[in-house]
């Protein structure tokens, strides 16, 4: 086996776990955005809570309805974030299974640099691993 025939294995092998690696983020991102939606309903609960008790009594104990409505929106845009995110995720992993598209997963690897400390370590590796010469041109660039 040559140099050349050992340097597109290893390529092929860490492109390969680069893709599952994207993948399992991905879920991850996925299933934490979830979370976001406990937002949405203390937000919600809040909300009707404060519409209810200032509609039935006279003292004003309860927040007002637009902390909730705050609350909520704010749990639902992390929710729509999470999940673009997770999606784009999932998709750079695809990319780097057909080997298309290295400049889109170049920035979602500097996107996924944010999530410390696995997504940090996952972006640093897709860097190093497709800024290759021999990547490159698995990639036709």
């Amino acid at each position: 086996m040559n140099d050349q025939d050992r340097q597109t294995l290893l390529d092929e092998e860490h492109l390969k776990l680069l893709s599952i690696g994207y993948m399992v983020e991905a879920g991850v991102t996925a299933f934490f955005s979830l979370f976001a939606l406990v937002y949405v309903i203390m937000g919600l609960m809040i909300a009707l809570v404060g519409v209810t008790a200032n509609a039935s009594s006279k003292t004003d104990n309860a927040p007002p309805a637009v902390v909730g409505l705050m609350l909520g929106g704010f749990g639902i845009a992390f929710f729509i974030v999470m999940i673009a995110m997770a999606i784009l995720k999932f998709s750079a992993g695809r990319c780097i299974q057909r080997r298309r598209s290295r400049s889109y997963c170049m920035v979602i690897a500097a996107i996924s640099c944010l999530a410390i400390p696995y997504g940090t370590f996952l972006g640093v590796c897709t860097f190093i691993v497709l800024g290759r010469n021999s990547v490159k041109a698995l990639f036709g660039k």
